[in-house]
């Protein structure tokens, strides 16, 4: 039996997010769809989301002319940092939701470390 491309991502983020489960570190987990970008920083026991953005917050839209592409996610990464960084949150483990790391993740990501997060 063969998975198709959506199982084989969700079997890579299972696998993922159970590494992140079992070294006990919080996580910041990306979830994009076509138009908005979203972050959170979720507990180790996946119990609390501790720090989230989005590009669906009226605060950033107002930064954005669409909520979809690189430049959004640049800016939703520099927010949840420093959302995570007022709540003493500075090391963490990326959940990528089993996506390749290219382009609005990596952006993503990339801005989070420059706003100073520990990833």
């Amino acid at each position: 039996m063969t998975a198709n491309k959506k199982e084989k991502r969700q079997q890579r983020a299972r696998k993922a997010r159970a590494k992140l489960r079992l070294h006990g570190k919080n996580r910041l987990c990306v979830f994009r769809s076509a138009q908005h970008i979203y972050a959170q920083i979720i507990s180790p026991d996946g119990q609390l989301t501790l720090a989230s953005a989005s590009s669906v917050e009226p605060e950033l839209r107002k930064q954005l002319s669409y909520g979809g592409n690189i430049a959004a996610a640049r800016i939703v990464g520099e927010t949840v940092a420093k959302r995570a960084l007022a709540a003493k949150i500075d090391n963490i483990g990326f959940d990528r939701s089993g996506h390749r790391y290219h382009g609005r993740i990596k952006e993503l990501a990339d801005s989070a470390r420059k706003a100073g997060l520990a990833i």
